[in-house]
């Protein structure tokens, strides 16, 4: 390539890169994986490693939002969603109280406090914080990449399973419905208090399902965060990792959108992704370099 084409560019990806702040800074809004992909292209192409970043992200990004279109169609399979499990077992790990209603009565005054906005934003972190580490890993760890990557995807279609076969509803809507008693769904006062909005994006248009609560997959997402920073970086620095999941863990049983229970099993997907993660790789592996040696036969053959 030409250094006049690199120079245009990169030049391109300056003007876009400050173009997709701009939009954010004047409209903030959920940073979703498409366009956390769009910006990383565009910060990529300053650096020219746009190229190399979409071979390994795109697919990714592809299968993330081919996962939330499947998890959108849950509710339409299985109608039949769990109220009562989730509050029975928080209620028994604590004496008969559920965790939620516990924390608010405590920590929510009527209106936002400076911990809710700290919470709801590491809550927003949930695509941010893993993609964020899959570029470093890329950059720093380059043989772990795949691992990392297969581990999120394992938890992520292990949630969808568990979605199909065990819709489970949120406290802020089991509250809502009179299941449990009120509580207060923190995180909708704080999307206001934000004043976020969503500008179009393919993520925004896949239809959510509002009954995924079991298992959270905040808590599997910020779990393996952890795990693979403390396993993969020696540096002392490596443990401040574990603050995420324990914000995430704590924060989305206050605000309501989490009991504990979910936020538990989060965390044991996360670990079972860990550990079954190079398995799958291998696999992958091992059948691509089946399909090739195949295929190179029959145009040898054909030769």
């Amino acid at each position: 390539m030409d250094f006049k084409k690199i120079t245009y560019l990169r030049s391109f990806g300056v003007v876009a890169t400050a173009i997709c702040l701009a939009i954010f800074i004047k409209e903030p809004s959920w940073p979703t994986p498409d366009k956390l992909l769009i910006f990383a292209t565009s910060v990529c192409l300053i650096f020219g490693q746009a190229k190399e970043m979409l071979k390994r992200f795109v697919p990714f990004v592809g299968l993330l939002l081919v996962y939330e279109s499947f998890r959108g169609i849950v509710p339409k399979l299985n109608q039949h969603v769990n109220f009562m499990w989730m509050p029975d077992v928080d209620r028994l790990m604590f004496a008969g109280q559920l965790p939620t209603v516990w924390l608010q009565d405590r920590l929510w005054h009527g209106s936002v406090q400076w911990y809710d906005f700290v919470l709801y934003i590491t809550y927003m972190l949930h695509f941010v914080l893993p993609l964020a580490l899959a570029f470093v890993i890329w950059k720093t760890r380059e043989s772990q990449y795949w691992r990392y990557m297969a581990a999120f995807l394992f938890v992520s279609f292990a949630g969808f399973l568990t979605y199909l076969l065990f819709p489970a509803a949120p406290p802020w809507m089991a509250s809502n419905l009179g299941y449990i008693e009120p509580i207060e769904r923190v995180s909708s006062h704080v999307w206001a208090a934000l004043g976020i909005h969503d500008f179009p994006s393919v993520y925004n248009k896949i239809a959510p399902n509002p009954v995924a609560a079991v298992p959270s997959l905040h808590a599997a997402y910020s779990t393996l965060f952890a795990m693979f920073a403390i396993v993969l970086f020696k540096t002392r620095w490596r443990y401040l990792s574990i603050i995420y999941p324990a914000f995430i863990y704590f924060g989305t049983v206050y605000q309501g959108e989490h009991y504990l229970i979910d936020e538990l099993l989060g965390g044991v997907y996360a670990v079972v992704a860990f550990f079954v993660a190079p398995h799958i790789v291998r696999g992958f592996m091992a059948g691509w370099k089946a399909i090739k040696h195949k295929v190179n036969k029959i145009i040898a053959q054909k030769r």
